[in-house]
């Protein structure tokens, strides 16, 4: 009985692509709608699966048990003005929560500046200069590739050295070992004992092109009253929120917020950023239910009128097949299968041309690519369905007709 209807679905098959190659043009124009629609699906499908993955493993990099404080929060929303006249946090704050966290395993303060880097011939402008202290390898969670990171004796005595990121040290040094060179910071001279290890670029921009300086040596050559970022990070990551609340109870008895006042500052974690990436993501997947309605509706409307016309094309045809035993549901699975061959037709094409649209505008972005077997089974899906959809009429009109009407049709 099985293989009854195996041998009945490859000869509906086989039909399906005698009709389909005697009417080449038709085929092809009545695919175009499923082609352009699946393409247009899988192209966006494909491109934010690898911003998916993409934004996931570099947000995943920040660490969920580390929070920071800073003055704006990452994710702004409302008004601007109320974030820009905050206080800066200052090192007054990195050392309460040194004082009286009992949460906290490591807190880390960071402050940034642009400077001009150079050794040598070889001199780079606007390069980032970060000044912090040993834990900063915790909280950020990268080591060096090469020689060593900062200590505490760096810190406490002020040292003049640098832990230099991957790519500037490429850039600085080309083929020359960098360990032990001096460099010049702004005109004055640090001394290289590291190479961290290369983290790679975020949309294009370089995460390796920065040196890391003891904050002390930071805080005495280019002034003290800076704003810093303060890294903050526990061991136990069920402690995250406890943490976050300690945090918030000494900065705004540090900073004197009274009771009744808002926080003037953020504390600012991994998950804002997933959460805000996430709703925007679903704004584009809403876009893409948009287009595949419109596209795949065009399409379908399309593969209904092409069936159509070959049903009344081949009316005695039909006649014929009931005349000599066929059953309605052989008449109707025929011209279903015809239906959802010429729409897969398109689908499938459209899926090879979207995943290579979807590569390409990734590439431009500079994101890994890959073929997502989700995107190919949305494509195969969508496409089966309008086939089916589409197709159910005509179908079915063919499986109703009277043989004797169908014999004598001209």
């Amino acid at each position: 009985m099985i293989s009854n209807s195996f041998a009945l679905v490859g000869e509906y098959i086989s039909m399906a692509w005698v009709s389909i190659i005697s009417h080449k043009m038709r085929s092809f124009l009545t695919t175009l709608g499923i082609f352009i629609g699946v393409t247009t699906i899988i192209t966006i499908w494909t491109t934010i699966q690898g911003l998916n993955n993409y934004v996931n493993d570099t947000l995943s990099e920040i660490g969920s048990s580390v929070v920071y404080v800073e003055k704006f929060p990452w994710v702004i929303t409302g008004d601007f003005f109320k974030y820009r006249n905050r206080k800066n946090v200052t090192w007054n704050e990195y050392e309460a929560i040194q004082r009286y966290s009992t949460v906290a395993d490591y807190v880390t303060p960071q402050v940034v500046s642009q400077k001009t880097i150079g050794y040598r011939e070889n001199k780079f402008e606007n390069i980032a200069v970060l000044g912090t202290t040993e834990s900063f390898i915790e909280t950020s969670s990268v080591l060096p590739s090469e020689g060593r990171f900062l200590t505490e004796l760096d810190i406490r005595n002020r040292i003049s050295v640098c832990v230099l990121g991957a790519e500037l040290a490429t850039r600085l040094f080309e083929n020359t070992d960098p360990i032990g060179k001096r460099i010049s910071i702004d005109g004055l001279k640090y001394r290289v004992i590291g190479v961290l290890e290369r983290q790679g670029d975020f949309f294009g921009q370089s995460r390796d092109e920065y040196a890391v300086v003891p904050i002390g040596t930071f805080r005495n050559v280019f002034g003290p009253h800076r704003g810093m970022q303060i890294a903050v990070m526990t061991n136990n990551a069920d402690a995250v929120d406890d943490m976050k609340e300690e945090l918030r109870g000494i900065l705004r008895k540090e900073r004197k917020v009274k009771p009744d006042e808002e926080d003037d500052f953020a504390i600012n974690e991994q998950t804002q950023l997933t959460s805000f990436y996430s709703s925007t993501t679903s704004t584009l997947y809403a876009i893409i239910i948009v287009i595949a309605a419109v596209s795949l509706l065009v399409g379908g409307i399309g593969i209904t009128n092409i069936m159509l016309v070959s049903v009344t094309e081949r009316t005695k045809e039909i006649g014929l097949r009931k005349a000599v035993g066929a059953k309605r549901i052989n008449v109707l699975s025929q011209f279903l299968i015809e239906s959802v061959a010429i729409s897969s037709i398109g689908g499938t094409i459209g899926i090879a041309f979207g995943i290579i649209g979807g590569s390409i505008v990734l590439s431009f972005m500079q994101v890994d690519t890959g073929v997502s077997m989700s995107s190919i089974f949305v494509g195969f899906g969508f496409s089966a369905l309008v086939g089916i959809i589409s197709g159910f009429y005509p179908a079915f009109k063919a499986s109703n007709m009277n043989p004797i009407d169908s014999l004598r049709y001209e």
